[in-house]
């Protein structure tokens, strides 16, 4: 097993990651507003630390610099890196860091746009452009994956799904690939002793059942799992089944996991199409907890519950009804790097 380990995401930061939005395709008929949307992000997120950007070009870095300038942004808290994207889903191809006795190192995955899309060749040389930006070694996990499908406790146990891993016939990212085959990869790579598996993702995903719109840890021993109230919402069965099988599972220390729910919005729609909404897509920064809201009476519960696990720092509603029409929101944006040292 390595020495290697992939600090938890409320660990603290040196900074967040982010890939300037420009692909329109993403956001069909609604892009205009999505780079206001990124600067309030960044606005929150620098309070508290650098925020890297991607940019394509010296042209698309004036643009967010114009942006982040109207909103108020510091611009002396912001590095623009000029790494070319297709978009700008930095959480799934972005580069993992792990920390390990000689420091920090990049555990590279590939990338191939969620089995799905055709356009991914400039977003899987990120992690080794980050990695020879910020000198660090990189480990080559070899293996498909996004890091929207894991979440980890920073103490050894990873939280996936079923659905995004083992799928043999939808999405499937590594084929013939085997449960134990992938746990391998995290103990090797990441330094995970424990996986915990949930069955299927939330309706709207596009990524075919990422865990970062479903199931988070909060703390060590805690998670919050998204529940559904109607028993008529296509959500309602398999929310439940997962709820079931965490009730089952045990950390890495043997303990119990202790779940907490976390209520979902009523179904969103946007030209016909069910949108992943969920509050589960929250981003824990230094300086505040940023959490995606939907104008939803829900939203009030949400923030509240969060408010509550997390007294150290501010909870900042990020309103993504535009943003949710990309198909994901806060933490399918953004990717944490550690300290140095912790």
């Amino acid at each position: 097993m390595t020495d290697y380990r992939m600090p938890a995401e409320w660990e603290p930061h040196a900074a967040t990651w982010l890939g300037w939005p420009h692909n329109k395709s993403d956001w069909p008929g609604k892009f205009p507003p999505i780079p206001w949307v990124y600067g309030e992000i960044v606005r929150a997120l620098a309070r508290g630390e650098l925020v890297r950007i991607l940019v394509n070009s010296r042209a698309h870095q004036a643009q967010a610099g114009r942006i982040l300038k109207k909103v108020g942004v510091d611009l002396a808290r912001v590095d623009f890196l000029r790494f070319p994207t297709n978009r700008g889903w930095t959480r799934d191809f972005g580069p993992i860091f792990v920390r390990g006795a000689k420091g920090l190192a990049i555990a590279r995955f590939h990338f191939n746009a969620w089995a799905k899309y055709k356009d991914w060749k400039k977003d899987d040389l990120v992690a080794g452009r980050a990695a020879k930006q910020c000198k660090l070694a990189l480990i080559d996990g070899k293996i498909v994956l996004e890091g929207g499908s894991i979440d980890v406790n920073g103490r050894g146990t990873l939280l996936t799904t079923e659905e995004c891993l083992l799928d043999p016939k939808v999405q499937t990212r590594n084929p013939g690939l085997s449960r134990y085959e992938i746990e391998n990869v995290f103990r090797e790579t990441l330094g995970v002793t424990n996986t915990l598996w949930l069955g299927k993702g939330i309706a709207g995903d596009d990524t075919h059942g990422h865990v970062d719109d479903l199931c988070r840890f909060v703390n060590p021993g805690t998670v919050v799992l998204c529940h559904e109230e109607n028993p008529k919402d296509v959500n309602y069965k398999p929310l439940a089944e997962n709820r079931e099988r965490l009730q089952g599972m045990h950390l890495e220390n043997g303990r119990a996991v202790e779940v907490i729910d976390l209520p979902m919005p009523a179904p969103l729609f946007f030209a016909g199409v069910r949108l992943p909404a969920s509050y589960a897509n929250f981003y824990i920064a230094n300086a505040a907890v940023l959490v995606p809201t939907f104008n939803d009476p829900k939203d009030r519960i949400a923030l509240g519950i969060f408010a509550e696990l997390f007294p150290d720092r501010p909870v900042v509603g990020i309103h993504a009804v535009d943003l949710v029409w990309g198909l994901g929101t806060l933490h399918c944006l953004t990717q944490q790097e550690p300290v140095l040292t912790p």
